[in-house]
């Protein structure tokens, strides 16, 4: 298959999950938030991934964006930045003082559709369950199967009385992330030329792993809000 092929397959396959609802929601204060602005963000062109108020700095209110195709970069926090605030400013949901945050997932994503499960496959992911499946809650192991209503993982670590492969319902998910992995970092760079070729043609992106630092999530600067 030559490049220019799996560029527009991968464009293709993405494309058809602009409108995909989450399977993995916020709760309380962040489920609040996440009503208030998902509308706003769909609106100008992205998709939510994540909306986490934490204790850090005094308050910090952390948004995950992304386009449909997967991308984002500082420019495109800016926007998110820029849209979602007059919400917040009007709502107002978050009592005192806090920081506004806009990032992108990251390379070691949380995977909140079922799409990332489908889109990651082969990589190494942690889960989390809201309840006990086969006697524990907190899974790890490469995907190796996504169906309609499941995703199965096989082990990557030895865990004594452990099956080697777990099938999770995804109804049952509460928490997935990627691990980040060698191979996730180049896989993750091939994904991103790809996607920003289609976007912006001519725009060139190393294959150099070294030109990729682990904490390069784009993300705009952070704004104080009261």
């Amino acid at each position: 298959m030559n490049e220019q092929t799996q560029q527009e397959q991968v464009i293709t396959a993405l494309d058809a999950t602009q409108d995909e609802p989450r399977i993995i929601r916020e709760t309380g204060i962040d489920a609040k938030v996440a009503s208030l602005i998902e509308p706003a963000i769909n609106a100008a062109g992205f998709r939510l991934v994540r909306v986490r108020l934490s204790g850090l700095n005094g308050l910090t209110l952390q948004i995950m964006a992304e386009r449909p195709d997967g991308t984002m970069t500082v420019e495109d926090c800016e926007i998110v930045s820029r849209t979602v605030s007059p919400v917040l400013d009007v709502e107002d949901p978050i009592d005192g003082k806090y920081h506004l945050e806009i990032s992108s997932p990251g390379i070691d994503r949380p995977m909140v559709r079922k799409s990332d499960f489908s889109n990651w496959q082969g990589h190494i992911a942690k889960l989390e369950t809201s309840m006990l499946h086969d006697n524990r809650k907190k899974f790890r192991g490469r995907i190796i199967k996504v169906e309609a209503g499941s995703v199965t993982l096989e082990a990557d670590q030895a865990t004594y009385g452990a099956e080697a492969q777990t099938v999770i319902p995804f109804e049952l998910i509460v928490d997935a992330r990627l691990i980040l992995t060698d191979d996730l970092i180049r896989d993750a760079l091939r994904k991103d030329k790809a996607l920003r070729e289609g976007r912006i043609p001519g725009d060139e992106l190393s294959d150099e792993i070294s030109d990729l630092s682990v904490d390069s999530s784009a993300q705009s600067d952070e704004s104080e809000k009261e």
